[in-house]
């Protein structure tokens, strides 16, 4: 009898079929309630976090190429800048050799007149110092031609031949000196 007694009474681990029945009604109403609601705001939330992780990586990677953009920029400037730089110096020793060389041209041409206007007033002194020394030794050959002649050479035009050939005289010697030489 034990047995049919036990067989009659239910186990304890087994729950009832009204509470088994009623546990999966509930629970496919839970299934059911979160499959319509639940899941669609996950997913919803799900797909607007991978898009905003998404869109920040790309906006990233939009920067970054933005970025090396302008340094590509700024060093084809900067090395546009060095070139037009290193023309602006070549030009400028390029103008510096220019004044230079006239600055020189300059010097050359004014020593050039320096010159030419020394050799023209040693020339006029030269005359001058000639002109002077003629009338000296004019001066001198009459004084000694009247102490030789005992005479006076008063009369203009004979002063004057006689100054004139010895002159002649001297300058016929002054040549044939520095013939010789």
């Amino acid at each position: 009898m034990d047995l049919i007694l036990a067989a009659e009474e239910p186990l304890p681990i087994l729950p009832h079929v009204d509470e088994l029945v009623l546990g999966v009604v509930a629970f496919a109403i839970l299934l059911f309630v979160l499959w319509k609601f639940a899941v669609p705001r996950f997913e919803a939330m799900y797909e607007e976090r991978t898009d905003a992780i998404e869109g920040g990586l790309k906006r990233a990677q939009e920067t970054q190429e933005q970025a090396d953009q302008l340094k590509k920029q700024y060093e084809e400037q900067l090395a546009g800048l060095r070139a037009e730089a290193a023309r602006i110096r070549d030009d400028a020793r390029a103008e510096g050799q220019q004044i230079k060389t006239e600055l020189r041209e300059e010097a050359e041409q004014e020593v050039a007149r320096i010159k030419a206007r020394g050799e023209e007033q040693i020339a006029a002194a030269r005359e001058q110092a000639e002109r002077n020394l003629r009338g000296e030794v004019g001066g001198l050959s009459v004084q000694l031609a009247e102490r030789l002649l005992g005479d006076s050479l008063a009369d203009d035009s004979r002063r004057s031949a006689t100054i004139d050939s010895f002159l002649g005289e001297l300058g016929g010697m002054t040549g044939q000196r520095t013939g010789a030489s």
